[in-house]
């Protein structure tokens, strides 16, 4: 079995894969204050749970915006399991053409759903992250990775308004049934909400309008996916497990090269 990691900035998404069947996944928070030894704790439980057991799994790959859990995650996977892991990065066999000025300051979580949005659907395509940044990742219909823009994350926004604003609560990020509001949560659940649908339809558009294509497929994952594309005029697919199918993917393609565990 594989065990695939996606840590982002906020969430690490655990996928456990028996061959190509995506057997079970989990979200835990991402803490780079955790030990690998806490992290195995929590995976210990998951996996009892779940029947499975550390022994297991043959190999892991990670794929993180986070460097200071590399050596961590990096550290669990030798002690618990045996292997040394592959990390998306540098060096890695992608598969995609990046024409980035400089294709390593590319995220490794931008780099996976590229690989898996082009394996799944159908080219050119606009991959939208909602995650901690919200990323926007254009393909062309060759499969070129052109480039694409990033924003605040939704999140992280809603955050910095509490924060900076004292009178205004912290709130739940909900779909709210009316743009005007007679209370100050609804009043900021509708300016967030429909403020970052404007944000995706607004980015979405003018890419479209610069490739000079309507036919562009629009495919958005991440946590906060499904609640926006309920509003969202551009997004046509949801697709949650996008990255762990990309690191599947990605495994596929180099899990020959893995170093044997010393």
């Amino acid at each position: 079995m594989l065990l695939a990691f996606d840590v982002g900035n906020t969430n690490i998404v655990c996928g456990i894969y028996r061959g190509k069947e995506l057997l079970n996944h989990w979200r835990l928070a991402t803490d780079t204050l955790q030990t690998a030894d806490g992290y195995a704790s929590v995976l210990g439980t998951l996996f009892r749970i779940n029947g499975l057991q550390f022994s297991d799994i043959e190999d892991v790959i990670i794929s993180t915006v986070v460097p200071p859990i590399i050596p961590i995650l990096e550290s669990l996977s030798r002690r618990y399991f045996s292997v040394n892991p592959i990390l998306v990065g540098p060096g890695i066999k992608t598969g995609l053409n990046i024409l980035y000025d400089n294709p390593k300051d590319l995220g490794a979580d931008r780099i996976v759903n590229a690989v898996a949005a082009i394996a799944e659907y159908k080219c050119p395509l606009i991959v939208i992250d909602l995650g901690t940044a919200t990323t926007f990742c254009v393909i062309d219909e060759k499969g070129n990775y052109l480039g694409g823009a990033v924003a605040p994350g939704i999140s992280i926004s809603m955050e910095a308004l509490f924060q900076r604003a004292s009178k205004l609560p912290r709130i739940e990020l909900l779909k709210p049934n009316s743009i005007i509001c007679r209370n100050t949560v609804s009043a900021m659940q509708a300016g967030i909400y429909y403020g970052f649908v404007g944000q995706i339809d607004e980015i979405v558009t003018r890419i479209k309008a610069e490739m000079k294509r309507n036919d562009i497929k629009v495919i958005a994952t991440g946590g906060l996916a499904t609640l926006m594309a309920g509003a969202s005029r551009t997004i046509d697919r949801v697709d949650s497990m996008l990255t762990l199918k990309g690191l599947l993917i990605l495994y596929e393609k180099n899990k020959g090269d893995r170093k044997p565990c010393m």
